[in-house]
């Protein structure tokens, strides 16, 4: 027997169907606007694919980064990027409509709001130009929900996703993706760090740290800080070169092993996953949970980073992104913060809690108590 929820829905999808609904609603004052507002986000739906491939033009032939410097006029933009003048204006028009660029009269382009807040942030054309490797492995989305056993290009890009052995991979099988992590650590950390005080605690050891990124911005941010960092041996060197660069040498200690298989070291009272769990299966992060509660002292805290399933306002980020990235990568999952919590409840945490982020788009926040 249907609930009266089901049936009142099951009348609003069949009013939502009928043409003449449609017509009607597109001429009636006060319901038009929303009508409007649907039929402009049903479209987008469709559209969304052109829409991306127009942002990783801009990105690639470096229009963004061009007009980062003022206004150009058609040909300047065109003989920067090597396309002739009319395909250049039907790729600025393009732009202009997704609010990328601005039209400035006379044939001349500059940044819009959404260009100029993606060509202030280089991490983000990063990612942009890694998602042609995503596009590619979505370009039959529907053997990549059947599973077919076809290998992926994201699977091959993350190798510790689906290696046997994590610990083994050498530094050029990690260069590509620690690069790109740290390209686009710095907004995620600004989030972090604004939204937990890291300062309160004596020790705070970075668990799959990349090449330093976050600990960097921690450093800034904490001076008296002790610092540690653990990731994957070729990871690890990075991250031990980069640190020593950057003067924070006598102040951290790096260590590379496999948190797979392999304790964690003691001595932290602060241990942070940034955009870590969502990488892995539930078995892995069970058990990544237990053994970063062994190395934390009674009253320390584990904190978990990452956008975050069914998070207000930004679902389809957790949902819709995150959900089939880590398919097409061929491990992991997004959790919804609750569910994170009771992961850590389970691994033996306690007080699991959510801690509001600025920009939850971004990163979520779950921290515990061991």
């Amino acid at each position: 027997m249907q609930s009266l929820t089901d049936k009142t829905l099951a009348f609003r999808d069949r009013l939502l169907g009928n043409p003449a609904f449609h017509k009607w609603a597109a001429k009636t004052p006060f319901v038009r606007r929303f009508a409007h507002r649907e039929a402009r986000a049903a479209f987008d739906l469709c559209a969304g694919f052109v829409y991306s491939q127009i942002l990783y033009a801009c990105v690639s032939l470096g229009i963004l980064d061009l007009l980062r410097q003022g206004p150009q006029d058609l040909r300047a933009i065109a003989q920067h990027a090597g396309l002739p003048v009319d395909r250049t204006h039907r790729l600025l028009l393009a732009a202009v409509s997704l609010r990328l660029l601005e039209n400035r009269g006379e044939n001349r382009f500059g940044l819009g709001m959404l260009g100029a807040a993606m060509a202030a942030n280089p991490g983000i054309a990063k990612m942009i130009e890694h998602h042609r490797m995503f596009y590619d492995d979505l370009r039959d989305p529907v053997a990549l929900l059947r599973g077919d056993g076809a290998a992926s290009g994201l699977s091959s890009y993350w190798p510790y996703a689906t290696d046997d052995v994590p610990g083994s991979l050498n530094d050029q099988d990690i260069a590509g993706y620690t690069q790109l992590m740290s390209a686009s650590q710095a907004l995620v950390a600004s989030e972090i760090l604004d939204a937990y005080p890291v300062a309160r605690h004596r020790c705070l050891m970075d668990v799959g740290g990349g090449d330093g990124a976050f600990l960097s911005a921690v450093a800034k941010r904490a001076p008296d800080l002790a610092l540690m960092l653990f990731d994957l041996p070729a990871v690890a060197a990075r991250a031990n070169q980069r640190l020593a660069t950057e003067g924070y040498a006598s102040r951290t200690s790096v260590f590379g092993g496999n948190f797979r298989a392999d304790a964690l070291p003691a001595g932290a009272d602060l241990i942070s996953l940034v955009r870590i769990v969502h990488d892995h299966n539930d078995s892995v992060v069970m058990k990544l949970f237990s053994t970063i509660r062994e190395a934390l002292p009674a009253g320390g805290t584990l904190l978990v980073a990452e956008p975050m399933s069914e998070t207000r306002g930004a679902e389809p980020v957790g949902d819709a992104y995150f959900g089939f990235y880590l398919m097409a990568m061929g491990t992991g999952r997004p959790r919804t913060a609750a569910e994170i919590m009771g992961m850590m409840t389970a691994a033996g945490f306690s007080k699991a809690r959510a801690i509001k982020t600025r920009m939850p788009l971004q990163s979520s926040l779950v921290i515990a108590t061991s």
